[in-house]
């Protein structure tokens, strides 16, 4: 996970019908959340959650059963994070479950139309995983595209089924 703010104030690691996923968070909101990784280990502390990060696990629990969940508002710190990443992060933060937009659409939202290649940078940094939705972005030939999460782009067809998304292009 990359470490985006200043030292987390907690982090517990919490169960989803994908396996296990860990989450940390600051004093000003969720500082990292990590898809499961079959190379790593569980995470160093198991802290009592705060109610803005159950609720947000809650959400990520809950969409990853397939039910459709908003997730725009949980509190992110991305006081740690480049200001181009961040524009990425929150345009991708728009795209409803179930739908999905090309790296070139989604550099376009963030006010860099052309920067492709650097939108799927970003998204490859990703510390906040589901929340900040990477897996809805695909390349602009129809394919997939490519995910640094664990299992690669088979994890995200799974995320993608998961959420409705018609994978038969693919």
């Amino acid at each position: 996970m990359t470490r985006v703010a200043s030292d987390p104030v907690g982090g517990t690691d919490f169960d989803t019908p994908i396996g296990t996923c860990t989450i940390t968070w600051g004093t000003q909101g969720i500082i990292g959340i990590q898809l499961p990784d079959t190379a790593r280990d569980a995470a160093a502390c198991d802290d009592e959650p705060p109610a803005e990060v159950l609720a947000a696990v809650d959400g990520i629990r809950a969409l990853l059963r397939g039910e459709v969940r908003d997730l725009s508002a949980v509190p992110l710190d991305m006081s740690g994070v480049p200001p181009f990443h961040q524009r990425v992060y929150e345009a991708a933060r728009t795209i409803p479950a179930g739908e999905t937009s090309t790296y070139g659409e989604l550099a376009a939202e963030a006010g860099s139309p052309g920067a492709a290649r650097a939108v799927g940078q970003a998204l490859g940094r990703n510390p906040f995983a589901i929340v900040v939705p990477c897996h809805r972005i695909t390349a602009a030939n129809g394919k997939i595209g490519g995910f640094s999460a664990d299992g690669g782009v088979a994890t995200k067809a799974r995320l993608l089924e998961l959420e409705g998304t018609a994978l038969s292009s693919w």
